[in-house]
């Protein structure tokens, strides 16, 4: 969307006045669009970039993601607050270079809360501090009445008494440098930043941006780790490729996809990811009990998934902040306890259903077949047949006599001729003849 509005003096110069709004919860997707918008401006020569802003606030990471980017900004950068600018949008705001505010706006109360508006402990506030009184000085503004938007500890006199957290009014913000003037809409502020021959270039999301916001959403992603793990596990549980491993490849392609375009998860991460989940899908299925492959697995799991969702340079995290790796190890951590409820409470339900009734193995062993708990174990080399599914574990016949046993690899389906390669633990391990 373009507005021109033309002064009638021919001897000025067009301006080129680049706008977009910060309307909604800030959110890595929200980051990704702010640098797209800024680098479109200075694609289009903008003259100067004016944000209106109307937001609750939201994520601190993705807060300094967009504050750092305006402060890099090669173009001037200037706010026009329509309603709110509260918490993670006064940050923004004051990352700019003018503030401007409609009549009834307010900026300020940037204490950084869980969902439930609980206040997180203090090494949090501490660095919501430290950002909020740096970008201030850059910016020529009073540190003090920025770090006070946050610590409801901070008294400044003839501002704010000790117990409250700063939030201030427009008028409240001019006498405090924290505004530089009140407007209406946008039309005003141009007009009040002496600029009357300009065209407004309006940024516009696409769907493709929007798509990819909503992916990158702390909540989306620990479920897109649930499903991927989950499809995973139910895969394992019979053999062939069936719909388990449908939504697994899918919930990882939209996991990985947005983050990858977003510059956040490089090609190693989720190679260390999905070295992860193989070596966990052997542990489970393939070497008895839980041992170093387990624990590599989850631990490549984890650091693979929780990596591509940090801004890091390669194994270089010191550019990270504590809330940004806080909050991305929690999201693949309740993720992943996600799915481990998944697997525990909700396995055999989904397994007895007519959908997965082919994935149970429900043959029933009574002695009258032949079954027997206290037998000896044949020699390695002897020779059988399946009479259930191994998968990877079942039961074979030799000799007429039914034993528990393993692949060695994959599957096995019932009536195929086995030899017995090892022994472990009192547990046969066989492949199929000829294979």
């Amino acid at each position: 969307m373009v507005y021109t509005v033309h002064s009638g003096d021919a001897k000025k110069s067009q301006k080129i006045v680049y706008q977009f709004d910060i309307k909604d919860e800030i959110s890595p997707g929200m980051a990704r669009q702010v640098s797209k918008a800024l680098s479109e401006a200075e694609t289009q020569n903008a003259d100067l970039v004016l944000i209106r802003m109307n937001t609750y606030g939201g994520l601190v990471d993705a807060a300094d993601s967009i504050r750092t980017s305006i402060l890099n900004s090669r173009i001037p950068v200037i706010v026009f607050i329509d309603n709110n600018a509260a918490s993670a949008g006064a940050l923004i705001s004051i990352a700019c270079e003018k503030i401007y505010m409609r009549k009834g706006a307010s900026i300020g109360a940037a204490t950084v809360v869980t969902q439930n508006a609980e206040a997180l402990p203090d090494k949090y506030q501490s660095y919501m501090r430290s950002m909020m009184r740096s970008t201030a000085e850059a910016r020529g503004r009073d540190p003090r009445i920025a770090e006070a938007m946050v610590d409801p500890r901070l008294a400044i006199e003839g501002v704010i008494d000790s117990g409250k957290v700063l939030t201030l009014t427009g008028s409240e913000a001019m006498k405090l440098n924290y505004c530089n003037g009140i407007a209406e809409n946008e039309f005003e502020v141009l007009k009040l930043e002496n600029i009357e021959d300009y065209k407004i270039i309006v940024f516009t999301p696409s769907l493709l941006d929007r798509l990819i916001g909503w992916l990158m959403h702390p909540a989306i992603s620990g479920v897109l780790i649930l499903l991927m793990l989950g499809g995973l596990y139910f895969e394992l549980q019979q053999p062939g490729i069936g719909f388990p491993l449908v939504i697994a490849v899918l919930a990882a392609v939209m996991y990985f996809a947005p983050l990858y375009l977003d510059g956040l998860a490089a090609n190693w991460e989720i190679l260390v990811s999905f070295i992860g989940i193989l070596l966990i899908a052997a542990e489970i299925f393939i070497i008895p009990g839980f041992g170093i492959a387990g624990i590599s697995g989850l631990a490549l799991l984890l650091f693979g998934l929780t990596s591509s969702l940090l801004r890091n340079d390669g194994f270089d995290f010191s550019g990270v902040s504590t809330y940004a790796f806080s909050s991305s190890i929690a999201t693949v951590l309740l993720g992943m306890a996600g799915a481990l409820v998944l697997f525990l409470f909700s396995s055999k339900i989904l397994l007895a259903s007519p959908m997965f009734k082919k994935m149970v193995l429900s043959t029933e062993l009574s002695s009258g077949k032949g079954y027997s708990s206290a037998i000896l174990l044949p020699a390695i080399g002897s020779r059988g047949i399946t009479v259930t599914l191994l998968r990877p574990s079942g039961k074979i016949k030799i000799d007429e006599q039914v034993y528990t046993a393993s692949c060695e690899s994959g599957f096995l389906e019932m009536d195929v001729e086995v030899e017995v390669v090892a022994i472990l633990g009192g547990n046969l391990v066989v492949k199929a003849i000829g294979r």
